[in-house]
């Protein structure tokens, strides 16, 4: 009888909780954001072939911190307040944008404000520097 009471109130801990979370955690449920510009996602081997060609630029969104550990060969450091400077005047110029890793969204901000501005070729490279390190590429420390 006592492991039945125990048992019961186990699965209770386990119900009541997760109730709670599918409420929608005390807030009204809200349709998700959706942008007016699709974004260009690439792969680490598609960044790779566009490293080095004129005309490419890549921009790091990371911390400060990531950024120095390294980043890839030629990236723009792009956190920072005044980064419209950072952009090319040709607004036709590919750009690639990325961060941490595929769970980091900083790239993807920063990718569509970009494109808001009018840019046409903007890519974001959803790996990140983690991704473009755990390949094998090489990286620079500035």
């Amino acid at each position: 009888m006592k492991k039945t009471i125990q048992h019961c109130m186990f699965a209770l801990a386990l119900i009541l909780p997760s109730g709670y979370a599918v409420a929608g955690a005390g807030g009204d449920l809200t349709p998700a954001p959706q942008h007016e510009q699709q974004l260009h996602q690439i792969s680490m081997l598609e960044a790779d072939q566009l490293l080095g060609q004129e005309g490419v630029y890549f921009f790091d969104v990371n911390t400060l911190e990531l950024w120095a550990e390294g980043a890839v060969p030629g990236a723009v450091f792009f956190n920072v307040k005044n980064w419209k400077e950072l952009l090319p005047k040709n607004k036709d110029a590919k750009m690639v944008f990325y961060c941490a890793n595929r769970l980091c969204t900083v790239s993807n901000v920063a990718a569509r404000e970009v494109m808001k501005l009018g840019y046409t070729h903007v890519m974001q490279m959803p790996d990140g520097i983690y991704g473009w390190r755990m390949s094998g590429r090489p990286t620079e420390k500035l």
